[in-house]
């Protein structure tokens, strides 16, 4: 790679990272499980939702978004019941605020079937509790290698949606 393409690549780079600092802080919550197959709510499956939201996070952070930390407790005990987070926007949005993000990502691992599954994210604004992104992303096959792949869409839709903001 020649110098100017470095010096190219750097600099995009650094003003992606600032743009993506700039357009907000994101507090990615634990992913719930709805499993609607013949045998819901596996230790096998739960272990995998619980892999999600430390992906995104992962993935959200190494793209250069500021990712605010939520005590789990707290999450936990806000969580008043399965899918509680997840349908109330204004009871995800608080919890992220008081950890002071501007977003709060909300996802579920939502398997009606054992052939695919879907990862969905809500992305909410803290100031008003307002949806300002919704994302499904199918995956099938292999769950490390497709959920893998799905956060990393997921993330690039969370991006698009701060970097238009």
């Amino acid at each position: 790679m020649g110098c100017v393409a470095r010096v190219l690549a750097a600099l995009s780079f650094v003003l992606a990272a600032a743009f993506a600092h700039a357009a907000g802080s994101v507090a990615v919550l634990d992913f719930e499980l709805r499993d609607l197959t013949l045998t819901p709510d596996t230790a096998e499956e739960r272990d995998k939702a619980a892999r999600l939201a430390p992906l995104l996070r992962q993935v959200l952070t190494s793209a250069g978004v500021n990712v605010v930390a939520v005590d789990p407790k707290q999450q936990q005990a806000a969580d008043k019941a399965s899918g509680y987070l997840f349908d109330h926007d204004d009871a995800a949005a608080e919890l992220a605020r008081a950890a002071g993000a501007d977003y709060v990502a909300v996802g579920r691992l939502h398997k009606p079937s054992p052939l695919f599954s879907y990862l969905i994210v809500t992305l909410i604004r803290t100031a008003d509790a307002r949806r300002v992104g919704e994302y499904v992303v199918e995956i099938k096959g292999q769950f490390e290698q497709t959920a893998a792949k799905g956060t990393r869409r997921l993330a690039e839709q969370i991006q698009q949606t701060l970097q238009s903001r």
